[in-house]
């Protein structure tokens, strides 16, 4: 995860020339595109002043596009700060206890979900950017988990909490804040508008200048900014610079997709949107810190892949379509949907990276499944998740209707069964899921929910009345480390499990993020991929039985090297070339390698 290379400038009265021509340049093209209105001088200057304050500066040359931000050593568990509580000690201390006895040594990297002020959405309507909620801890708090773990951190860049001071100053006519939030009309054409959720769009407000119309695409309290406005973007720079200097080196960028607006259009993925993105790259490029670029968008598969741009946008983007098909694959014992999208998946270029999660603090998102999983399926996959405690939430659609948007449901409950009903083989299923996300090319993410098996919180929803909150359960830590200890229960059972197979995928260099991969058809009660590692010295093929049956593959059927020694790194059982078959028990997964 280290970057070697540390050349910075380090003349502290440098002026705007002493920034490097090639820096200046870019950002100059970049300014001048999204704002071209603007004075380009004043601007490039504000970018480069906000997040390079006095005493900072630039590397003289950017880094280039590779891979050396990551290697097959690289995971995360995602969790909130609140996730472990006691009623004595602080949740981000707790946090800190869980990670460094249980996952330290095998999961390098944590998402701590937003850990700001807030007043809804737990934790995505912030009031304060540069402070920590007071609930969970400290800024200390936060330096301690970063000094031992890779920090990714939110930066929830698309609106704010509409009781933030920020917000009260617009409503009062202040500068700057007058101009920070967007602004539209009830009889402006909207349309085309790409919706999330189902509330009114527009959110009336009286402000010292008369009556406004706010914008709020995923509540009322959570107000959308504008970045038209190029003081919103110099801000949001000097939020990344102040959370860079706390320690943060992955910075999420939440809901992106939505942050530029123009009336008349569907206002996602706009060419500013894009534009923007990249200004944020090309400074993390250039910082003396290794910082890692995400963005987070929750749509369909083609749309999220854009925001890799010409390996100049995001390092790395969540991979949403896995998590629906992979369910769907588990529940109906088919490969069918899941082949076809991983063989026209592109390797991601160099310089870039697939975030693969299966579970996450939202629901498991349904667009990213458009046009990859036929409707009927949809509907049997989300009847199937609701008989088995699931719920669904709606988006609004163009026509006025309404349409499943995702799947609020714990992962661990989602696969209890198949479509067929419950069974005995919830647990076998649920390795087998994040297994097959161990494995794929990418950077793996775990749910802390997942790594402990937790079920449905059906009390969380109707205590908050939302249906996030049956995957967002809060543990007694003094209860789940009990539990963690005796051992025989399904939460230990699990995290056991996950932390060997995590341990033995960091030691394996084909499973480097960027390895090659290719998909192998094997059948649909299979899912199955080859790996082979940058250096060309190990291959793996990484199979996995998507049914409750046992399923048997002719050992002839694998490209196996002759006179290499094949061996299954999940059970330690040896492979032959030709002569033998390869049983697969239900849902059993299988790493064959050619080299331990």
């Amino acid at each position: 995860m280290q970057d070697t290379s540390t050349e910075v400038v380090t003349n502290d009265a440098a002026t705007l020339e002493q920034f490097s021509p090639s820096l200046r340049e870019s950002l100059q093209a970049l300014i001048a595109s999204i704002y071209p209105d603007h004075d380009q001088k004043t601007l490039l200057n504000s970018v480069l002043r906000a997040f390079w304050p006095e005493g900072l500066r630039p590397r003289r040359r950017g880094r280039a596009p590779t891979n050396s931000l990551w290697s097959e050593k690289d995971t995360y568990v995602i969790t909130y700060g609140g996730t472990f509580i006691d009623g004595e000690h602080k949740p981000l201390d707790l946090l800190n206890d869980f990670l460094c006895d249980y996952l330290k040594g095998t999961i390098n990297g944590v998402h701590i979900l937003p850990y700001f002020p807030f007043t809804s959405d737990d934790g995505f309507a912030v009031t304060d950017y540069r402070a920590i909620n007071g609930l969970l801890g400290d800024w200390e708090d936060i330096t301690r988990i970063s000094s031992e773990f890779r920090l990714m951190s939110d930066l929830v860049l698309n609106h704010g909490s509409s009781q933030s001071t920020w917000f009260s100053e617009y409503l009062q006519g202040h500068e700057p804040y007058n101009k920070f939030y967007f602004e539209a009309s009830p009889d402006d054409d909207l349309s085309h508008v790409v919706r999330p959720r189902a509330h009114p769009l527009l959110r009336e407000v009286e402000t010292a200048d008369g009556t406004k119309h706010v914008w709020c695409t995923f509540s009322h309290d959570q107000v959308d900014f504008d970045f038209s406005n190029p003081e919103v973007l110099f801000e949001f720079l000097r939020i990344m610079r102040f959370h860079v200097d706390r320690g943060v080196r992955t910075i999420r960028l939440d809901a992106v997709a939505f942050v530029w607006k123009e009336i008349g259009t569907n206002c996602i993925h706009l060419r500013q949107t894009h534009e923007i993105v990249r200004l944020m790259r090309l400074l993390a490029d250039y910082a003396e810190e290794p910082i890692i670029l995400i963005t987070e968008t929750n749509v369909p598969n083609v749309e999220n892949l854009s925001y890799f741009g010409n390996r100049n946008e995001a390092h790395a983007i969540y991979n949403f379509s896995l998590p629906p098909l992979l369910l769907h694959a588990l529940l109906n014992g088919t490969s069918r949907f899941l082949n076809a999208w991983q063989m026209a998946m592109p390797p991601a270029q160099m310089g870039c990276a697939y975030f693969n999660f299966t579970a996450s603090h939202d629901g498991i998102g349904l667009r990213p499944a458009e046009g990859l999983i036929p409707d009927d399926d949809l509907s049997e996959m989300i009847n199937t998740v609701q008989r088995f405690g699931g719920l669904v939430s709606m988006r609004k659609l163009a026509d006025g209707g309404v349409k499943p948007y995702e799947m609020n449901v714990s992962l661990y409950d989602a696969l209890k069964g198949t479509v067929a009903g419950e069974d005995e083989y919830n647990a076998e299923r649920f390795l087998c899921s994040q297994t097959i996300a161990m494995g794929l090319e990418g950077i793996p993410a775990f749910y802390v929910h997942s790594l402990l098996a937790t079920h449905n919180d059906v009390e969380g929803v109707e205590k908050h009345g939302y249906n996030r909150a049956i995957n967002r359960y809060r543990w007694n830590y003094p209860e789940l480390r009990t539990l963690l200890e005796e051992g025989d229960n399904r939460h230990a059972r699990t995290l056991a499990e996950m932390k060997r197979r995590i341990k033995i995928r960091t030691r394996q260099h084909a499973f480097h993020p960027n390895a090659t991969q290719f998909t192998l058809q094997l059948g649909e009660k299979l899912f199955g991929f080859w790996r082979q590692s940058m250096d060309r010295s190990q291959s793996i093929f990484a199979i996995h039985n998507l049914t409750n049956e046992e399923v048997v593959v002719p050992s002839i059927s694998l490209n196996l090297i002759g006179g290499d020694a094949w061996i299954d790194l999940l059970s330690d059982e040896p492979i032959r070339e030709f002569s033998s078959d390869i049983t697969f028990a239900p849902y059993q997964c299988r790493w064959i390698t050619n080299q331990v």
